[in-house]
């Protein structure tokens, strides 16, 4: 069972969030401030951090570097586009803005544990049918190769390490923006059109499905 240590001083939301996360199948720790969470980490070490950035004593800027080697999931409603930028560089593993919807708040949780618990960021992928080998962008369709572009890549690889998950179009353009700056909200639907296509092209069958309204989401290759 993983575990998520959730760091908020707000009871409110600290109970949601609780009781939203043990629903989902999480077990879950609670630290109401900077000190207390530093006190958590040492005792026992949790998969994920939720973490508030306007706490008592020790700031949520000032706990995340000391923060290594986990994922930590900043949700405050203190986030503008330099504090966003700023915590990323600063080791933050994604961020949230309150008020934010609960779905969304699983799914990026999801993503992050999936991706950290993948052995490398370059490992081979596989689903079906589909390789991918990100390191050399490029994909295969029972046995066909599949030369793709480095948002290709990256939309397919998130899929890949999310198998059968809806991936929500924010959380897509959340994870690949920092490799893929050419993504945008706009181009995003013509990128997974061009990798479909590719992925068509080599033989396979159409396995991107389009949730709609939603996101998107890899389904079994069926020859």
């Amino acid at each position: 069972m993983k575990r998520i240590l959730i760091v908020d001083d707000d009871a409110h939301i600290g109970n949601m969030l609780e009781e939203t996360l043990v629903r989902e199948g999480y077990a879950v720790t609670r630290a109401y401030s900077g000190t207390e969470a530093l006190l958590q980490l040492k005792q026992a070490r949790p998969d994920l951090v939720l973490l508030d950035l306007m706490l008592p004593g020790l700031s949520g800027e000032e706990v995340l570097p000391q923060i290594q080697g986990i994922p930590v999931i900043v949700v405050s409603a203190k986030l503008d586009v330099q504090d966003k930028v700023k915590l990323l560089l600063g080791g933050a593993a994604d961020y949230l803005t309150k008020p934010f919807d609960v779905q969304e708040l699983l799914a990026r949780i999801a993503v992050q544990l999936r991706k950290n618990s993948a052995s490398s960021g370059n490992a081979l992928l596989s689903f079906g049918e589909l390789t991918l080998d990100p390191a050399s962008l490029c994909a295969n369709v029972n046995g066909h190769p599949v030369k793709l572009t480095r948002t290709e890549c990256a939309i397919l690889k998130l899929l890949m390490v999310n198998p059968r998950q809806v991936i929500t179009r924010s959380v897509l353009l959340d994870r690949i923006s920092l490799d893929t700056p050419d993504c945008t909200e706009r181009s995003l639907k013509q990128h997974v059109s061009n990798l479909r296509r590719k992925l068509m092209d080599a033989g396979g069958p159409d396995c991107i499905e389009t949730v709609w309204g939603i996101g998107f989401k890899l389904r079994e290759m069926k020859s």
